[in-house]
């Protein structure tokens, strides 16, 4: 891994104080327990019925079974703590910020593991699990640039007592509220906190690239690889089990809890570690 940290450490300085783009995904939340969303491990949020249950269709077909599979699947998300992946992260950001450079966190992630750690520039490309929504579009809590707390919504009262007439419902219309996040028959400029444009807007200015735990099985993730591709810009994934997905990426086998901190240590970042 040395060898991987030096490479990643000198691109990083090269970027000089372009904007250093980093996408994650699932992976960068495995150290703190959460499960992946494809792969082969048992725990894999996606890897059964993804097409017919995580959609909005079936949330309006069968609102009751939707919430209960969404909560099964995402127990314990609140009660995550970042990892050290996280925590180098934020310390990347500040030091490209400390010597005039531009730094942005792209996220598939709907936990708050990000934030909670410290990140600042940071676009939330499928949601939030922390909030909710109307399922009504353009009510004032729903789209296309609406949303509500969870601790708002009524969800718990739901899910101890989970029948149609306890399902959460929108406190300014009365439609049902879903979850703050994007589907699988869903796009992605149907809400303004996906951040769409702006990633779009941000790409042009990209120096340099780095995949983080992500499966590259998203339109998010197509578009960050072909923009840094046609450009031939610094791109790197770090992901322990997968090779890169295209020539012109590098490929770092570690997991990132490991490689990342690794990095900061060698660009003379001290303060990378997670707060307790």
């Amino acid at each position: 891994m040395e060898e991987d940290v030096r490479t990643l450490a000198e691109a990083l300085r090269r970027a000089g104080n372009g904007l250093v783009v980093a996408v994650t995904g699932a992976g960068v939340s495995a150290a703190s327990g959460l499960p992946t969303f494809r792969g082969k491990d048992l725990g894999a949020i996606w890897s059964r019925d993804v097409t017919e249950v995580g959609t909005f269709r079936y949330f309006q077909r069968d609102p009751v079974a939707w919430w209960q599979w969404f909560a099964d699947r995402f127990a314990g998300i609140a009660e995550a703590r970042p990892n050290a992946g996280h925590a180098a992260l934020v310390a990347l950001e500040r030091w490209q910020s400390a010597r005039r450079g531009d730094f942005l966190l792209i996220t598939q992630n709907i936990d708050s593991l990000h934030e909670d750690a410290g990140s600042r520039r940071l676009i939330k490309v499928h949601g939030s699990a922390n909030r909710v929504r109307c399922s009504r579009h353009g009510c004032l809590n729903g789209a296309p640039s609406g949303s509500l707390p969870v601790a708002d919504s009524g969800l718990d009262a739901f899910l101890a007592d989970p029948r149609r007439e306890s399902l959460p419902r929108c406190p300014a219309c009365g439609s049902l509220l879903r979850p703050h996040a994007l589907l699988f028959d869903e796009y992605y400029e149907e809400h303004t906190d996906y951040g769409y444009s702006e990633v779009r807007r941000s790409l042009e200015r990209m120096a340099l690239v780095l995949f983080v735990g992500t499966s590259f099985s998203v339109g998010v993730t197509e578009l960050v690889l072909r923009e840094a591709l046609g450009w031939r810009l610094p791109a790197f994934s770090i992901d322990p089990a997968a090779a890169p997905p295209a020539p012109g990426i590098t490929g770092l086998r570690a997991a990132a809890e490991e490689i990342l901190p690794a990095v900061c240590r060698e660009l003379g970042i001290e303060d990378a570690a997670p707060t307790p």
